[in-house]
């Protein structure tokens, strides 16, 4: 979940109390009522808040908007839930109050993100069994990062912890840029049964594994293919924390991680002598022209730059982009939890946007053909609005994701119409090309040539580039993961949790 405002239109409060059956209402359980000088079209049980009661279910907090002098505290409620939370808020704004004057006095109060505090005396008796743990180990202990340590804002303080501890570092694959691929101390993306061998080998059989915002989901752990053993694990989570089998409930990550930076500071000689693998994407050298997902990702990796943001779709690109070193303070937008196919298009036009505002630099899109005919229409957005991100149009000729799932390569609902990619911005808002460029590169040599074009890197307009590749070629990981007899998750329920 991410920290985003849903602000909605609503009915207006004399209608959300008479309940006609308007538009995008459900229209569910009308009776109609007769009576000899009028007919009545009001249903008292007509569900206007069915559509909070949605939202319940996948929001941090929520508000209907229906009093004026409540309004700018219940607006600062859910911005302060939903920024404390990391996860959505919902406000339905009715359509009479929409121009109704409200006191701006809360505007002085600035809004904080700040986590409640931990129990002083419970913090401290977690901080001592963290160094138990920890001397238990002799010291051999690696941290595993994910993407609660970067939704929950604690890059700051976990990074200080590794700096000052010196204990190796690796990344599950929704925490990768958390922190510095090229930092000396990260070996790499542990995906269980999937990782590199080395990086199995180094997490599997460490002593102690500490665990930092970690999500166990299906593809974030290689199938719940984890071989780590509760008993030696510690996990810190914003809300909790876990040691072996106990958890402590409101002990968060965000105050307990410098405490325990303070205390185990001391143990950097001995973790620093641990080895960690060389984290590195070197091109592989194939001899035939076609481009393939084995030489496509860690040649694309020599054109990233620090600063860049990187959106990877779900499917081909979500694994592709694993096995990538990638630059310092580049930030990798992915989405292996819930996998929605085509949200990457939107998510780059949002990303694009924010980027000019924090001092990003370029905006660089990787998405599949059948991924982006969904969400399409947010290129029109992003040639209306002026943002220049690098498109990167997988084209092999459906979805390759579902056929590796599925293994029915030839089911013919895997296939999809080939658009003339080339055109789309012609047709989408840029008639003439002004704004816009496009490209279509079969080969090596020839995506070579467009990566190392300096007027092409520096991203003076919005840039299309469709990749041929072969419908059933992609990543390692990708195949390593799916190219089993089947895609069944219950094979691996009990592997769901810490062995």
């Amino acid at each position: 979940m991410v920290p985003v405002l849903h602000l909605v239109g609503a009915p207006s409060t004399k209608q959300q109390k008479s309940k006609p059956m308007l538009h995008h209402t459900l229209g569910d359980g009308r009776c109609v009522r007769l009576t000899c000088s009028t007919s009545s079209l009001v249903d008292s049980s007509q569900s206007y808040d069915a559509y909070l009661k949605c939202a319940q279910q996948f929001t941090s907090s929520q508000a209907m908007l229906e009093h004026k002098d409540q309004a700018a505290s219940e607006i600062d409620r859910v911005l302060g839930d939903c920024i404390t939370a990391a996860r959505p808020g919902y406000i339905a704004l009715p359509t009479d109050l929409v121009q109704v004057e409200i006191s701006s006095e809360r505007l002085r109060i600035p809004l904080t993100r700040t986590a409640p505090h931990n129990n002083p005396e419970e913090e401290s008796f977690v901080i001592d069994e963290v160094v138990k743990q920890c001397e238990a180990a002799g010291g051999d202990a690696v941290v595993l990062v994910d993407v609660c340590a970067i939704r929950h804002d604690v890059r700051k303080e976990l990074n200080e912890f590794l700096r000052k501890t010196g204990f190796p570092v690796y990344a599950a694959p929704m925490g990768k840029t958390i922190v510095d691929e090229h930092y000396q101390r990260y070996g790499g993306v542990y995906l269980g049964a999937i990782s590199h061998g080395d990086v199995r080998e180094k997490v599997e059989s460490a002593k102690l594994v500490i665990t930092v915002g970690s999500r166990l989901s299906d593809f974030n752990t290689g199938n719940f293919s984890y071989k780590i053993k509760a008993d030696r694990t510690i996990q810190l989570h914003s809300d909790h924390t876990t040691i072996q089998y106990a958890t402590y409930l409101a002990i968060g990550m965000k105050q307990l991680i410098p405490k325990l930076t303070v205390r185990l500071e001391s143990y950097y000689e001995r973790a620093s002598k641990i080895q960690v693998p060389l984290f590195a994407s070197p091109v592989p050298k194939e001899t035939h022209t076609a481009i393939t997902h084995a030489w496509f990702w860690p040649r694309v990796g020599q054109f990233f730059r620090p600063k860049d943001v990187i959106v990877t779709e779900t499917g081909t690109a979500n694994f592709g982009v694993l096995d990538v070193q990638l630059p310092e303070q580049s930030v990798l937008l992915t989405q292996m939890l819930w996998e929605s196919i085509g949200w990457s298009v939107g998510s780059t036009l949002g990303a694009a946007l924010a980027a000019k505002e924090v001092g990003l630099k370029r905006s660089i899109l990787f998405v599949g053909d059948g991924s982006l005919q969904l969400t399409v229409q947010e290129l029109s957005v992003m040639l209306r609005v002026g943002v220049k991100p690098i498109i990167f149009v997988l084209n092999n000729g459906g979805y390759t994701i579902e056929r590796y799932i599925d293994r029915s390569i030839t089911r013919k609902y895997n296939d999809i119409s080939n658009w003339n990619w080339t055109s789309l911005f012609k047709v989408l808002g840029d008639p003439e090309e002004k704004i816009s460029c496009t490209y279509t590169v079969r080969t090596k040599e020839e995506l070579s040539a467009l990566l190392d074009d300096t007027r092409f890197a520096s991203t003076d307009k919005i840039q299309l580039v469709e990749v041929m590749m072969d419908k059933l070629d992609a990543p390692r990981a990708m195949q390593a993961e799916l190219s089993g007899q089947s895609y069944d998750t219950t094979s691996n329920l009990a592997r769901a949790v810490w062995l």
